[in-house]
């Protein structure tokens, strides 16, 4: 006869272990970016996701994300992890959490995996799209959901410009002053610009990122496209390692975190892209 005893062990063990991956996506205009502060009373998105999900876990949750977001930066594909006691299925996660949020912030979906997986540490690549609308006049709609400019902009002085951010650099001239990494070496493995309709998108793909560092892209090719310096300038920039060299940091409102690559053997529902008005380029 079966050991009653060391087989409830066991399942109690099996639950112990249980490790969920989520997708998170949230519009970051009225949090002070994705992490929990401990000495500020702002809401983060973190506190807000780890207490939905708490309530529906029955037990305190702590979640790890796949990249920190600035204050009002937007995430259409933010992979968090957590481990969990609680026996629920994939549909009751992503239900139940939802309905603990607020509206500017939604679970995409729930999926097990296994005590590897790490939502930081397993990740490939991080992938970010910065979106421009050019206009003379203001948008009354997502006005925090786009970065505005009055100033037309050259699409292809934008696009030659990029071309030198390609590949591993020292990207010291694009990080926030206040960036904590040990090191400003990053590879950019594509940079892209294009027009969706009214908008003009920039969408970065690279193997990690500094603090601000697209956003300080952003705004060096602006300017560029704004014909106030030339193509040429982005690599003057970067290899002056200096970031009093960089220009004007661009508003975080149209910056979107839209995808994270991890090995197959996860096999994490592919990212959609976002934002969901953005047509074009995949």
């Amino acid at each position: 006869m079966p050991d009653t005893k060391q087989s409830k062990d066991q399942e109690a063990t099996q639950v112990a272990s249980c490790r969920l991956a989520l997708c998170i996506e949230y519009a970051g205009e009225n949090y002070k970016g994705w992490q929990k502060q401990k000495f500020d009373a702002l809401p983060t998105v973190q506190e807000r996701v780890e207490k939905a999900l708490s309530k529906v876990a029955n037990h305190p949750v702590t979640v790890i994300c796949a990249g920190r977001t600035d204050t009002g930066v937007n995430g259409t594909y933010q992979i968090i992890h957590f481990d969990s006691v609680a026996e629920r299925d994939l549909r009751a996660w992503v239900l139940g959490t939802n309905s603990n949020l607020p509206q500017d912030i939604s679970v995409q979906w729930a999926k097990a995996v296994d005590d590897s997986f790490h939502a930081r540490f397993s990740a490939i690549s991080r992938r970010y799209r910065y979106i421009i609308y050019p206009n003379p006049v203001m948008p009354g709609i997502l006005p925090k959901g786009v970065t505005w400019t009055h100033k037309s902009l050259d699409l292809e002085a934008m696009q030659r410009a990029a071309q030198y951010l390609i590949g591993e650099h020292d990207f010291s001239s694009y990080r926030a002053v206040a960036c904590q990494a040990k090191s400003a070496v990053r590879t950019i493995s594509d940079i892209s610009l294009y027009r969706s309709g009214e908008l003009l998108v920039i969408d970065v793909q690279a193997n990690a990122f500094l603090h601000h560092m697209i956003r300080n892209i952003a705004g060096v090719l602006m300017k560029i496209g704004a014909a106030e310096a030339a193509p040429e300038w982005a690599q003057q920039v970067l290899l002056a390692r200096d970031r009093r060299k960089g220009g004007v940091t661009a508003p975080p409102h149209g910056l979107y975190f839209v995808d994270v690559k991890y090995p197959q053997k996860y096999q994490l529902p592919a990212s959609k892209l976002g934002p969901y008005f953005i047509t074009g380029r995949d």
